[in-house]
């Protein structure tokens, strides 16, 4: 029997070199698939690629990376109808039903890799039922395969503190998430579960791409303090093989207070920075998205990322139904008072609250009583705000960000936010002062800042 042609498909994922095309090609390999990967971030469609699968696999990890994906579905029917189609990843199955409108055939979500291969193995004609949608099984992952993909230099790069640019590898130490945040689109996957990937399994990953040229990791775990322990175990297994790696991770403000002695051993292990998802500083609002922490929290967060000299990287949900412009000013006012301009992507300040299918906010029934009929060509449900003021400072900030000159341009940015702020409170303000004596700091970041 010939072996099976699988093409596996990434549109976007944030800049980074996707590890859930190089995990599921070790796997699909291993079963004797032969294995094809296309990033569309930094490749075109190849129609021979399309033309020659008996499987084409669709990664949907995030809202925009299956916006993207969608738009390709007709131009791959009509290169190869023949092909048996998959979308695999957080947003396949939260989005089902609309993506078997459009052809896709099979759904997997969560822990995909097996049931790919169990895929596979059904189309060869080993039968067998069809794998659920969602999958939370532990499985013992394999070292990804990444020959097949773009170089990493074809990625986003990172800009240190002393200006030096690093070439940036991407892993995943683990999956899902412990909480229950009401926006997050880990959540209706998930469930409040999480599921590592194997310490030995994230450092052998870590060592092949240094050998590919990284000097810096991304963590793509949703929160890498989900399990302490072994976040502990790779962060000084990392720093005794790599010497002088650098690398950043994305953990709750909750748990990085919980666990705020560890806050020294990410900085002595290489940690450039610390991205923590604050998404507000109302505490109504926090609670309505249930977060987990306070305003106060964040505040001592920071004190303590400060005090240990552990860079911060604070992203926010500043448009939401209960926002509004005077709300808006006090996060840029704190942000500015705090010296936290420099630390927050400029995006952060424009990002609109998206409830996608299966969002736990639909369990509100303010939310409910408020959203319109879901958009599938935006795959959300629209709202408006009461306050159309909020509306129109959202997309005009929205603009600015987008004409901005790029992540090294924060402070202009954020000045002219605040200048459009400003103007539609109609009483004019300077920003609040740093507070006297704190010495201005660089701080790292990457060439694609994008959150979502």
């Amino acid at each position: 029997m010939p072996p099976m042609n699988v093409l596996l498909i990434s549109t976007y994922e944030l800049g980074r070199q996707p590890f859930g095309l190089a995990s599921p090609a070790a796997w699909l390999q291993r079963a004797g698939a032969r294995v094809a990967c296309l990033d569309l971030s930094v490749q075109r469609l190849d129609e021979r690629e399309v033309r020659d699968a008996n499987l084409i696999a669709l990664y949907l990890p995030m809202h925009t990376a299956t916006r993207i994906a969608v738009q390709a579905l007709d131009k791959l029917r009509d290169w190869n109808p023949q092909a048996h189609l998959c979308a695999y990843g957080l947003y396949a199955p939260v989005n089902a039903a609309f993506l078997r409108r459009r052809g896709i055939q099979t759904i997997l979500g969560g822990e995909f890799e097996e049931g790919l291969v169990r895929l596979v193995e059904r189309l060869r004609g080993g039968g067998g039922p069809a794998d659920p949608e969602i999958s939370l099984a532990r499985q013992q992952f394999l070292p990804p395969r990444r020959e097949s993909l773009p170089p990493l230099d074809s990625y986003a790069h990172l800009t240190t503190a002393t200006g030096e640019r690093r070439t940036v590898g991407y892993t995943e130490a683990s999956r899902g998430c412990k909480h229950l945040c009401r926006h997050c689109p880990v959540v209706p996957v998930y469930g409040g579960q999480f599921r590592i990937v194997q310490a030995d399994v994230v450092l052998d990953d870590v060592r092949r791409q240094v050998e590919l040229g990284a000097r810096h990791i991304t963590f793509g775990d949703p929160d890498f303090f989900n399990g302490p322990g072994h976040a502990v175990t790779i962060v000084r297994r990392l720093a005794e093989e790599h010497p002088g790696l650098s690398y950043d991770v994305t953990i709750k403000v909750e748990h990085l207070l919980r666990h705020a002695e560890l806050l020294p051993l990410l900085r002595d292990t290489g940690c450039a920075f610390v991205t923590t998802a604050v998404e507000s500083l109302d505490d109504d609002v926090l609670a309505l998205l249930d977060k987990g922490h306070r305003r106060a929290d964040f505040f001592e967060l920071v004190g303590r990322c400060a005090a240990v000299g552990l860079a911060l990287q604070p992203t926010f949900i500043p448009f939401t139904p209960w926002s509004s412009v005077e709300s808006y000013e006090d996060l840029l006012s704190t942000l500015a008072s705090l010296d936290l301009i420099a630390h927050v992507p400029p995006i952060q300040l424009a990002i609109r609250l998206l409830i996608p299918a299966g969002s736990r906010l639909l369990e509100l029934g303010e939310v409910r009583d408020l959203v319109e009929v879901f958009d599938e060509a935006a795959l959300g449900h629209r709202w408006r705000h009461a306050d159309p003021r909020v509306d129109t400072l959202q997309r005009d900030v929205e603009a600015l960000v987008e004409d901005a000159d790029g992540d090294a341009g924060r402070d202009a940015t954020f000045q002219s936010i605040w200048g459009r702020l400003q103007r539609e409170l109609d009483r004019p303000a300077p920003l609040p002062p740093t507070p006297p004596g704190r010495p201005r700091v660089t701080i790292p970041y990457l060439s694609e800042p994008w959150y979502c």
